[in-house]
């Protein structure tokens, strides 16, 4: 039976300065002595959290195979500070790479549910830029990108799925509030959508051009999915020419894919991503 570190206490890094200053909540799980495997990163969808059921079988899997597991919540999610209102793609990226370089781990595989998806795509850009030779300015160490499994992935969220479908009265409720809210099918609260996190989401954009992680992708969709439409995976899969990608679809599968069954494809998923890592490593 694995640890789940069901006691283990969170730690907390604060990112930005000043006003902008907000504390965010990780749980990291160290590798076993002698594991140079990459390190997996949880990274949660919209109003999620890294205790939810994806995430904790993730942490599990770690364990199971004596892997460093880096699991955090965005500000005004979960155990961080900071107000949901103020979120952005940016901002959340910013702490999603700030508790990555922190921790420090050589090499790391993201897996990235819903909203997740759409800021691991943006951190192996950032990741890329940051370090690449073509990175004018100090080079930020970061840690090398060796693959990715997205679930349910929403990159361009904002500008995809969002702005084409506002209302008359929502577009009135972002212009005279800064906000609108929109009933949620997975909690009481609604979700809410602000101008700030739209605005910010074109400038966030990763559909309007080839995307090169220069690693592994699988992509898990469910084909009855409400929220992100299995053609949204699909038009992602056409701007990864570059790499090695393999989309699966699960036929009667919703926007959580939380059953056993969907967990099952999770982890194997991740598993096929450390033997492609650990393969490329061999010395030919």
């Amino acid at each position: 039976m694995f640890d789940q570190m069901p006691n283990a206490q969170p730690q907390f890094l604060t990112v930005g300065e000043g006003e902008a200053a907000r504390e965010i909540a990780m749980l990291v799980r160290r590798a076993r002595a002698g594991n140079s495997a990459p390190a997996l990163v949880w990274l949660s969808g919209y109003r999620s959290d890294m205790s939810g059921t994806k995430a904790v079988e993730l942490d599990g899997l770690a364990a199971e195979l004596g892997l460093a597991c880096i699991r955090l919540d965005y500000s005004g999610h979960g155990l961080s500070g900071g107000s949901f209102s103020d979120g952005t793609i940016s901002r959340w990226l910013e702490e999603a790479l700030a508790v990555i370089r922190h921790v420090a781990p050589e090499r790391v595989i993201l897996v990235g549910s819903s909203m997740g998806g759409w800021i691991a795509l943006r951190l192996a850009q950032e990741l890329a830029r940051q370090g690449g030779p073509k990175f004018e300015g100090p080079k930020l160490e970061g840690p090398k990108l060796e693959g990715m499994v997205l679930i349910a992935p929403a990159p361009d969220f904002t500008s995809e799925l969002i702005e084409p479908n506002l209302k008359a009265k929502e577009r009135k409720s972002l212009a005279e509030r800064g906000y609108f809210e929109e009933r949620s099918q997975y909690s009481p609260e609604p979700n809410i959508y602000t101008r700030a996190l739209i605005e910010d989401g074109r400038q966030n954009r990763v559909l309007d051009g080839i995307i090169e992680t220069g690693c592994p992708v699988h992509i898990l969709q469910g084909m009855k999915d409400a929220d992100v439409p299995h053609a949204h995976a699909m038009k992602l899969v056409e701007h990864l020419p570059a790499d090695d990608v393999v989309l699966t679809f699960i036929r009667d599968g919703d926007h959580r894919l939380s059953r056993p069954s969907d967990i099952a494809l999770l982890l194997s998923a991740v598993k096929g991503i450390i033997r492609s890592s650990t393969s490329r490593q061999m010395p030919v």
